[in-house]
């Protein structure tokens, strides 16, 4: 397994780069389209499309990257951004619920599966755990019930009957390994692999960290009936805006199919893939 490298980012400067944005009442200037994205995998798709197909379809795009998951919908609703590309949709309405934001989706655009990972050589499959193993997830309410759907997946946790997306730790009916979960920021869930057993570790910081989701997680999630796909979001009443429908129709283009494919060779899987 090859240990994660992170890249140094700061909530401040992602605060910084989604208020750089300038617009009366909203990202745009002109005909420019502002949109937000975490870089990886939001930000290179939206790159893919920048330099090789919005010239062509009359798009004039700029994105903002941010590195955390808060900044850009607080962005999006303030106006310095007009969209913003980077989670799923259970996650946009409990931030609208939480924060009193007016975001909705707009088009579903690939799937980033959640994954397991470990800085152990040994540990080939997550029922592999030791008896008290730690088990670091992300600590955003939607994000964290996905974890330990993901961990109940594989028998190494069970949830009580009837538990949703919205799961958490007292949630657990039954830990026959006698786990600790240990709840951090999404972003720091990498660099916990080498203080934890193991960490369930959202998509793009993942790939940030330099691990493949397909050869090293040793559990990923199926695409099969997946709620987690990852939506290009708006501000409630900007869903039929040209630009917007522009860029959600290349986004599902089979051009950007074909990109996400070479590319990420099934660690993102495009919903558009059959």
């Amino acid at each position: 397994m090859r240990r994660p490298v992170i890249a140094a980012a700061a909530g401040a400067l992602a605060l910084s780069l989604g208020l750089t944005a300038c617009g009366s009442g909203s990202g745009s200037d002109g005909d420019k389209l502002v949109v937000g994205a975490t870089p990886t995998p939001a930000g290179e798709v939206l790159a893919y499309i920048q330099q090789n197909l919005a010239k062509k379809a009359g798009l004039d795009l700029e994105v903002k990257e941010f590195t955390d998951y808060v900044t850009p919908n607080t962005a999006l609703q303030e106006g310095s951004l007009d969209a913003n590309l980077y989670q799923h949709t259970p996650y946009l309405d409990d931030f609208n619920k939480s924060k009193k934001t007016d975001l909705v989706p707009v088009t579903e655009v690939y799937l980033p599966p959640m994954g397991v990972y470990t800085d152990s050589e040994k540990l080939k499959d997550v029922t592999g755990l030791r008896s008290g193993a730690t088990v670091a997830v992300p600590n955003d309410t939607t994000n964290e019930g996905r974890a330990l759907q993901l961990l109940a997946s594989k028998g190494v946790i069970e949830l009580k009957k009837g538990t949703g997306a919205n799961a958490t730790p007292e949630d657990i009916a039954a830990n026959p390994k006698k786990l600790t979960i240990k709840a951090l920021e999404p972003a720091q869930l990498p660099r916990s692999l080498k203080d934890v057993d193991a960490a369930v570790i959202n998509n793009n910081y993942a790939l940030d960290a330099g691990l493949s989701p397909k050869e090293d997680a040793v559990l990923l999630e199926s695409a099969k009936d997946n709620p987690y796909n990852n939506v290009l979001a708006v501000k409630k009443g900007d869903e039929d805006d040209p630009k917007v429908k522009k860029l959600a129709e290349l986004l599902t283009s089979p051009e950007v199919k074909k990109f996400i494919e070479d590319k990420y060779k099934g660690s993102v899987l495009p919903v558009t893939a059959g």
